[in-house]
């Protein structure tokens, strides 16, 4: 017998269904939804019996309606499974998207957003069922071939910068202060406003510190320095088989020594150590050569993943009658259209 559940994040079978998670990511967890304050984050899950396929998505009221949309948390997310995706039928997949759309509907939901994870296969889960795009690559580091092929696939020049870091008396260690902690929150803000980033890139004190003391997954706080001059850092996480590189800063006085190589060398060397599979460096803002910030992540492995986006239009009509009371930019790929005036301000 096939059944549906909605469990709230302060229900701790959230945990339970995240553990019994063939793959899963720090993203997916109890604790990561719980920093959301401003709406509801719920775990969507569908049992078959012994099996399941769970959805955690963030339930955000529409202002001045009674309608919502879904979205989910900031990173990579997508749909889990005690079963390989690959695995599972057509069968489970509508079955799943029939309790899907029946939640969306009784709950005046008009659209839905959702990351999806690189690394985590999701199959045909979404086969005619809204729209999957492909949106860029990521770079991740392959834990499983051994430490001298890692560094074999390092761009040429990366390697001599290592060495020339650690000549110029720059190490690595992990923060345990307070005091060092909020070292790195003031370098991540600094790199936040050199970069021009948005409002929601700017995370509280509050955020940080709650992040790092967690009861659901595991993370490490990097920082290189010089002198005892804190130059750059950041955050890591561990969830079963994937570190993840999640949010990183370097300070102006040290951008152009390039530290943060320094750090990542280090995840990759904490990364075998803990026999992990992957280190996921994410991607850029183009996911290729020309934008910077891949370039330099892919300047650490040749292993490339394919990031995605689902999204679904519930109720078109109530979707279209928003997107024109919004004042939208129709040519913005932003989704859903009628939030991209209140994502600009």
């Amino acid at each position: 017998m096939n059944n549906f559940s909605v469990i709230e994040v302060s229900d701790d079978r959230w945990s339970d269904i995240i553990s019994k998670s063939l793959y899963s990511d720090f993203y997916h967890t109890q604790s990561y939804h719980s920093l959301e304050k401003e709406h509801r984050p719920v775990l969507l899950v569908v049992n078959f019996k012994d099996n399941f396929i769970a959805l955690p998505l963030i339930l955000r009221r529409i202002s001045n309606s009674d309608y919502f949309d879904c979205t989910s948390v900031y990173g990579y997310c997508g749909p889990i499974s005690n079963l390989n995706f690959d695995s599972l039928t057509e069968y489970h997949f509508i079955i799943f998207q029939q309790f899907l759309l029946d939640f969306f509907k009784e709950r005046n939901v008009v659209a839905v957003f959702c990351r999806l994870h690189p690394i985590i296969s999701h199959g045909e889960i979404f086969k005619n069922f809204g729209i999957v795009k492909d949106i860029n690559t990521t770079v991740s580091i392959d834990l499983k071939i051994s430490a001298e092929e890692q560094k074999k696939q390092y761009r040429k020049t990366n390697n001599s910068e290592l060495n020339r870091l650690r000549s110029k008396g720059f190490e690595v260690f992990e923060a345990e202060s307070k005091e060092e902690i909020d070292a790195f929150i003031a370098i991540y803000h600094e790199t936040m406003h050199r970069v021009g980033a948005s409002s929601t890139y700017f995370f509280t004190p509050q955020y940080f510190y709650g992040f790092l003391d967690n009861k659901c997954f595991k993370n490490k706080l990097l920082l290189a320095k010089k002198d005892g001059i804190i130059a750059a850092g950041a955050l890591f996480t561990i969830s079963k088989t994937i570190l993840q590189y999640h949010l990183a800063g370097t300070t102006q006085e040290y951008i152009k020594e390039a530290p943060m190589k320094l750090i990542i060398d280090e995840a990759r060397l904490i990364g075998n150590h803990l026999k992990l599979d992957f280190l996921h460096l994410g991607g850029g803002v183009g996911g290729s050569d020309k934008d910077s910030l891949f370039r330099f992540k892919a300047g650490f492995s040749q292993y490339r993943c394919f990031y995605q986006i689902w999204q679904m239009i519930v109720n078109p009509k109530k979707y279209d009658e928003l997107v024109k009371n919004s004042n939208s930019d129709s040519q913005s790929s932003y989704f859903p259209l009628y939030q991209s005036v209140v994502k600009d301000k």
